[in-house]
């Protein structure tokens, strides 16, 4: 380590200590300006030996416990270099250069598990809902879902997952290291929007030495640490794909498809269901658009698709006005053309039919049955009373009732007609 690196750290380990307690937050707004300090802190906890790793471990802590945002946030950068130096040392058998570490880390834990007033904190996460748009898909992008009737009682309903309450712990354990780290990375991974390019690439490079060191693709990366296999559970190999999608979707392309790769190369050999299913979804939803753009200093984003604000009504919904459409056009099609006759000028007429033959259907969809006598036709005056034909299909439509009714009342004048004329012919007879 360089005396000048040195020399900003011993200034930064003693200004912390004699700031009143109402210089703290303006002190805590100026740290980004500090443009050599964050390079030389990562190189003292990258030297596991070093005389100030406990100095630079302890003030971190207190940066942490203080509860300002930008301390602690200030501290979460170095999470993934703290994470690597910890488990390489525990690979290497060698406790007693890591514990300054363990502390850091473990005193993170411990105050991140409870709330302000010492409670345990339990946490809720909502599963969402594919029929409702959420930041990772659209359910225009999916297609049409069936609404039967279990899914309309779903409906609006959200699931949610319960996470807690988690244990106090005073030291790692091979039981309980990865239950920390996981949840550790959690708490990181909670304020990736604030992280440095810096931090992300310590974090790619974290992914993939614990995914490949003992394994053939060490080889293939040139990677000379540390060749011991690290043991590594599902739920943490998670959450380093949840920060690996972010470094790669706002400027670490090469470092994160690499760690992309890796932790999948990894999930494969350990059969982590859970880790495939994430890692696959995000390498297969990355766009070779989105990638291609290595500005850093631009806004910090995921790309998704935009709901559009235009309503979207299926070609196929079933409405009234289409209802109205579908009987105007069946009208149009039972048109007719009458040629020669110079009255109509060989203008279309609609035809109807008022004959009433078995299985003939009329224009409004009143199917003409048979009398039980075997006459269909009607009189003159029915005739004459259809011969009327509107070209306003709305109108043709109501036509058509009027000339049912009439001919429903021809046909019962008809009837009663010839019942008196018969009731007549029998008293002749007597």
């Amino acid at each position: 380590m360089l005396a000048m690196d040195q020399g900003v750290v011993e200034e930064w380990l003693s200004e912390f200590k004699t700031l009143p307690d109402s210089a703290i937050s303006t002190y805590a707004a100026s740290l980004k300006d500090k443009g050599s300090l964050i390079p030389a802190l990562y190189k003292v906890i990258r030297e596991n030996y070093s005389d100030l790793l406990e100095p630079v471990c302890h003030q971190l802590f207190e940066f942490y416990r203080s509860g300002v945002p930008q301390l602690q946030r200030f501290t979460l950068q170095f999470l993934p270099e703290l994470l690597w130096s910890l488990l390489s040392v525990s690979a290497a058998r060698d406790p007693h250069t890591s514990g300054c570490i363990e502390a850091l880390l473990l005193g993170i834990y411990n105050l991140e598990i409870v709330d302000k007033d010492g409670q345990s904190k339990i946490l809720s996460f909502t599963v969402p809902s594919l029929s409702k748009p959420s930041v990772y898909h659209e359910p225009s992008a999916i297609g049409s879902m069936a609404l039967t009737e279990g899914a309309l009682a779903n409906h609006g309903l959200s699931r949610v997952v319960y996470s807690g309450p988690l244990l106090q712990r005073e030291t790692f354990t091979a039981q309980n290291r990865f239950e920390v780290l996981t949840y550790l990375l959690l708490c990181y991974n909670a304020v990736l929007s604030y992280m440095t390019a810096t931090s992300l690439q310590s974090l790619c490079q974290l992914s993939s030495r614990v995914s490949i060191c003992g394994y053939p693709r060490q080889q293939l990366r040139r990677y000379k640490g540390i060749s011991t296999r690290l043991t590594v559970t599902s739920e943490f190999l998670v959450q380093l794909i949840t920060g690996i999608h972010y470094a790669l979707c706002n400027g670490e392309v090469e470092l994160g498809s690499k760690a992309l790769d890796d932790v999948l190369y990894r999930a494969q050999l350990e059969l982590f269901p859970e880790a495939l299913l994430v890692g696959n979804a995000i390498k297969s939803s990355l766009h070779s658009a989105a990638l291609k753009s290595n500005n850093r200093e631009g806004g910090r984003s995921i790309q998704v698709e935009i709901t559009p604000t235009a309503s979207r009504i299926s070609r196929n919904a079933v409405t009234s006005l289409s209802i109205r459409g579908h009987r105007w056009k069946r009208h149009e099609t039972q048109e007719v053309s009458v040629d020669g006759d110079p009255a109509l000028g060989g203008m279309a007429v609609p035809e109807i039919s008022v004959t009433g033959v078995s299985g003939e259907r009329m224009a409004n969809g009143d199917s003409l049955r048979p009398r039980p006598d075997g006459r269909n036709h009607l009189d003159n005056d029915t005739l004459g009373a259809s011969s009327e034909v509107s070209t306003d299909p709305r109108s043709h439509d109501s036509g058509n009732r009027s000339q049912e009714v009439r001919r429903q009342k021809s046909v019962r004048r008809m009837v009663e007609s010839e019942g008196s004329g018969s009731a007549s012919a029998g008293r002749s007879q007597y």
